[in-house]
């Protein structure tokens, strides 16, 4: 058995751990997998580069409303694709290639799972490695699902780490589910040229989302997108290139690409977990609030474990995961107490805090405020009429619940709120103590907070 001071198992945020902090410790990477994890080969970084390009995309059909006269003649998917993956997959080279060339780490590549406390085998292409360590760290993310109505079919569907590959954008494309990954994927091929059916059983899309923003998107992307919402999929046949989809209605749906985006699931069930006496519930697994596992000297990070897998989750968990591993005597905990999200459709989302509908079922003494993009004198010259800023605000103290934005910049526009939320910044305070510049966007979310009622403190 092969022993190091530390092994981290997964290459994603858990190779980003590792940084000069560690190069007194022999260290162990077991992945197996691309260096850089889903985020960088399969999903945030490819899907946002090709959202940007649809964007472009659609600014160019839409320029009439600006009195431009321009023509789209195409999207070059061919070249789109090369530029993004070119790119990506050289990042990805290039930071195994620096792993390797470590004088402090050794790289593994291979599936590993526990064989005991502390303890891996990893299956290797010249045979298992047994490896062991005082400290390990599980990293290994998560990956997409398909309803067994699709995986016992036979018959070929995309994911969401396979569809940005493909060599051409689809004529017909069913999406099946109608959250994030969905409406970012659905927006990138039906800019690209395809014609986007979505499949969703609840009534409207980013059910998630604030009720105001799930019922506007909806309203909006029903004129792109042929839309079947709550429908459920009960039947796949056909052949490769020529599906038949039926629904719970008894409608069949034709198209030569499915799309799957119902949901991803954490990877812990394919690492043996019982034999190390790792707690997990569905692969997931169970961690403190220092992000220990329950097993002496494990620790966990990223999709694996938490309860909100985004990138920019799993690289604070990260920051933590390292200090606590340096710093045993000095323990430092995880806050997911004011955690931003976006999602990169047309329009763009962005959201941190509450929603509304959690906010009344909670029971709450809120109070809310609406300012639309067309009220600004940017949101003028976007010509933008759909675009709006909602906050939530505390009627005691002032302080804010929620905010969600809908609109262009909207992942940006956010952030001043995450601030708020995150210091306990009162929506008076935000509002009427720093100077918002004129005539920036930013004024959507300054006048939005104006507009709450003055009750709120």
């Amino acid at each position: 058995m092969r022993t190091h001071d530390l092994i981290v198992i997964g290459a994603g945020t858990g190779n980003a751990l590792v940084d000069d902090r560690f190069a007194h410790l022999d260290v162990a990477i077991v992945t197996e997998g691309p260096f850089g994890g889903t985020c960088l080969n399969a999903g945030c970084i490819p899907s946002k580069m090709l959202a940007a390009t649809a964007d472009v995309a659609d600014t160019v059909r839409d320029a009439h409303r600006h009195d431009v006269d321009a023509e789209l003649r195409r999207v070059r998917w061919a070249d789109v694709r090369e530029r993004v993956f070119g790119r990506l997959d050289a990042d990805a080279k290039e930071g195994e290639e620096g792993r390797r060339a470590s004088d402090h780490v050794t790289v593994y590549r291979g599936r590993a799972r526990f064989t005991g406390e502390r303890r891996l085998t990893v299956e290797t292409e010249s045979g298992p490695v047994e490896l062991g360590a005082g400290r390990i760290v599980v990293a290994v993310g998560g990956r997409p699902v398909a309803p067994p109505v699709v995986a016992d079919s036979g018959l070929p569907y995309e994911t969401s780490e396979t569809v940005m590959r493909l060599d051409a954008p689809p004529e017909r494309l069913v999406v099946l589910g109608g959250g994030y990954i969905a409406a970012e994927l659905a927006h990138v091929l039906h800019s690209a040229g395809s014609h986007v059916t979505v499949v969703e059983q609840q009534d409207r899309l980013l059910a998630q989302q604030d009720e105001s923003v799930s019922e506007a998107f909806t309203t909006i992307v029903r004129d792109r997108w042929d839309l079947r919402l709550g429908r459920e999929l009960t039947g796949v046949s056909g052949e490769p290139g020529d599906l038949r989809l039926t629904l719970d209605d008894g409608t069949e749906l034709r198209a030569d690409t499915l799309l799957v985006a119902v949901g991803r699931r954490p990877n812990g069930d394919r690492l043996g977990l019982d034999a190390a006496g790792i707690d997990a519930e569905d692969g997931r697994v169970t961690v403190d609030e220092h992000l220990r596992t329950s097993a002496e000297g494990v620790w966990a990070l990223g999709d694996v474990s938490t309860a909100v897998p985004l990138k920019h989750v799993a690289n604070r968990e990260a920051e933590v995961v390292a200090h606590n591993l340096l710093h045993p005597g000095d323990l430092r905990t995880m806050s997911y107490d004011a955690v931003p999200a976006a999602v990169f459709s047309r329009p763009q989302i962005a959201q941190v805090g509450l929603t509304e509908q959690e906010a009344r079922e909670q029971g709450l003494d809120y109070v809310t405020a609406t300012h639309r993009y067309e009220d600004v004198a940017y949101g003028w010259a976007l010509e933008e009429t759909q675009g709006f800023c909602k906050v939530l605000v505390d009627r005691g103290t002032g302080r804010l619940l929620g905010a969600h934005l809908l609109g262009p910049q909207a992942a940006t526009l956010v952030q001043p709120l995450v601030v708020a939320q995150t210091f306990g910044i009162t929506a008076r305070d935000l509002a009427r103590r720093p100077l918002w510049i004129h005539p920036a966007l930013t004024e959507v979310v300054e006048n939005a907070l104006r507009a709450l009622d003055s009750t709120a403190s």
